[in-house]
């Protein structure tokens, strides 16, 4: 079958690579470049056998991860982060390339070869450091702003390297060669800028009259892969044309659905592209230079961690960021496999240099979890050998306080928290650790404390031994649990409730004897299900039970401890069973004309009448002599039966 044959391979094989990554809590690429070397030439078994022709499909894949990079770049996300974003990703990729050059030369490497592997180590990788964050419940924190906005620059200098590094091939030519790649790629910006954004978007509105997706999704796909071939045409990289589509759509009303429509296609390319990296990887090399590659991972590990921490210290970061920076973009990124593989179609690296660097980046990409799991406790260490840092604190009231509330994070929820305490004039204190949060929570004038509340100089600036209450209210158990912790030592006796994002967190801060645990999507779930439920016309008081039922279910362990709990649920329950409805009186119901003490509408019905809407003007609890109108909107409070027995009584004779 040929090319049928080893896509139908390659496919297979890489759905088994990702089931296994997935199940090992790896990025899915991984999988993909060691199911690629699995399938390769230098191993036995199935083995793919038109290795090149598959090379250039992966070229496909290529244009499409950077099509896809261009649509994504967003200048918002620079916005908090730009300085160090804009101008230390510069200085930490040209610091990283000498880093590289000097291993290079240690090791005896050729003056190109050290000079690729600098630029081949500069990337760090965006998907790992992603799912790093997200499941260390990071994301959000400062230090991940810090990350994806130097990530974001990074993934764009991916283009310019792809111009410039192949250019090493003819030292010769020197500064020429590179002055006339960079007119070329800024004559074709120019015209991509002036001319493609008014073109492009012309033509996706026209093909989206149609309303065909298919036809759309053809439109974005020939865009990214046409304007490419237009670049390899013009003497620049193919893949560098399909990321300034990218960019270009990106700005236009369709960006967003290109995305989406283009994903699925990316991600099947990319499976070619990233299992071709590994078809190309000899594992007899690693097992011959197993020692070379341990020395090599060291030293980018460690070089490329000092160099981001000691950056983001001297951009004015300071905490836990720099540690957080060091310990989580150490390793070498997906990207690097894109300028290998330029390398090697361009005979610009050797396969023993494309071998090295691609296990370099595995181990590295593989460590990145564990080692960046070290930031909190090595930062907990840091504070408690070293002196620790003052604490700032932001509109504290001068008499102090106390008999307060304790509200541990400044996000969404701690803010609405802060909102409703200053309305009903209760003392509170926010203790976070964001200084964006913190600046946000400062502008509406409330008490704030920058500081990390799992430290106990930060706890005792916000008098917590006098507090009433302290709501924790970040989803990351690692803070949650050290938090309490320190709390219960300064005061036994407060009040905690604390956010949990699970079932399992939820038990384990019961067992920590937190009193009250708060699971924010689980009652969004029961929200959005009382209200399909009432759509479906599920009587109220079923749904009632049914929700209720639920939630002592999960809740059981606490309200068997929490006696408020208890009488919290009881009069949510109770509440929940009233109805408050408006009902339109016709001209001819028969109790236009008689007032609510007549009708005995509590004796008969059970529903009480709380307000009257009469030519625009309301009436709020209507004396017992008030007489009905035509045309009145009633606004009537009961359970499900007595309202229906009110309307019944409306009614009109038959």
């Amino acid at each position: 079958m040929g090319i049928a044959s080893d896509i139908a391979i390659i496919v297979v094989a890489g759905l088994i690579g990702g089931l296994v990554a997935q199940w090992l809590r790896q990025p899915l690429i991984l999988g993909y470049i060691v199911i690629g070397v699995m399938v390769g030439p230098f191993t036995g078994g199935v083995t793919v056998s038109n290795i090149h022709d598959i090379e250039l499909l992966a070229e496909i894949g290529v244009a499409l991860l950077l099509f896809a990079l261009g649509l994504e770049f967003s200048l918002k996300e620079l916005k908090p982060v730009a300085r160090i974003a804009l101008i230390g990703t510069p200085i930490q990729m040209l610091l990283s390339i000498l880093l590289g050059f000097g291993i290079g030369t240690i090791l005896n490497w050729p003056f190109t070869d050290s000079l690729w592997f600098g630029g081949l180590i500069a990337l760090s990788s965006t998907m790992v450091i992603l799912k790093t964050l997200m499941s260390q419940g990071r994301i959000g924190t400062l230090s991940s702003r810090v990350m994806i906005g130097m990530l974001i620059i990074q993934d764009l200098a991916v283009v310019p390297l792809m111009i410039i590094l192949p250019q090493l091939n003819q030292p010769e030519a020197g500064l020429p060669v590179l002055g006339w790649a960079a007119v070329k790629a800024g004559t074709f910006l120019f015209l991509m800028i002036f001319i493609g954004t008014r073109l492009i978007p012309k033509l996706l509105a026209y093909i989206a009259r149609r309303n065909s997706r298919e036809l759309f999704l053809l439109a974005i796909t020939a865009i990214g892969l046409g304007v490419g071939y237009g670049t390899y045409l013009f003497g620049l990289s193919f893949a560098f044309g399909a990321f300034v589509a990218g960019m270009v759509l990106s700005e236009s009303d369709y960006g967003h659905q290109a995305l989406s429509d283009i994903i699925p296609l990316r991600d099947i390319f990319g499976l070619l592209f990233f299992v071709s990296v590994g078809m190309l990887l000899d594992p007899i090399f690693l097992v011959n230079h197993w020692q070379t590659i341990l020395i090599v991972v060291l030293f980018v590990s460690a070089g490329k961690g000092l160099i981001f921490s000691v950056l983001s210290r001297l951009f004015g970061y300071g905490n836990v960021i720099p540690l957080a920076l060091g310990l989580s973009m150490f390793q070498v990124g997906e990207f690097s496999f894109v300028l290998a593989r330029v390398g090697i179609s361009t005979q610009s690296i050797s396969n023993d240099l494309y071998s090295l660097t691609l296990a370099t980046a595995i181990v590295t990409m593989l460590l990145t979890p564990l080692v960046s799991g070290l930031t909190a406790p090595l930062y907990g260490l840091r504070k408690r050998m070293f002196k620790k840092e003052p604490v700032q604190t932001i509109n504290l009231p001068e008499t102090g306080l106390r008999n307060h509330v304790v509200i541990a994070g400044g996000g969404r929820i701690g803010f609405h928290i802060g909102q409703v305490l200053q309305r009903l004039d209760q003392p509170f204190v926010i203790i976070e650790i964001d200084y964006r949060r913190v600046s946000q929570v400062k502008s509406k004038g409330f008490p704030v404390i920058y500081g990390d509340v799992t430290r106990d100089v930060v706890l005792e600036a916000g008098s917590v031994k006098e507090a009433n209450l302290v709501l924790i209210t970040t989803p990351r158990i690692d803070v949650t649990g050290p938090a309490c912790h320190q709390i219960r030592l300064l005061n036994p006796t407060v009040n905690i409730v604390a956010r949990a994002e699970g079932i399992d967190q939820m038990q384990a801060l019961h067992d920590q004897g937190i009193q009250e645990v708060v699971q924010p999507e689980f009652e969004a779930g029961l929200q959005f299900t009382r209200q399909a439920l009432l759509y479906l016309n599920i009587p109220p008081t079923d749904i009632q039970k049914y929700t209720d039922s639920f939630r002592r279910e999960l809740y059981a362990p606490l309200f068997k401890i929490s006696q408020g709990g208890k009488t919290l649920s009881q009069l949510q329950k109770a509440c929940d069973l009233l109805e408050f409805n408006w009902v339109k009186l016709v001209a001819d119901s028969p109790v236009i004309g008689r007032t609510i003490k007549e009708l005995e509408l509590r004796t008969k019905t059970g529903i009480s009448v709380v307000g009257v809407m009469h030519d625009g003007v309301l009436q709020p609890n209507p004396v017992a002599d008030y007489q009905f109108k035509p045309g009145e909107l009633i606004a009537v409070m009961g359970n499900a039966q007595q309202l229906a027995d009110f309307q019944t009584l409306i009614l009109p004779p038959q």
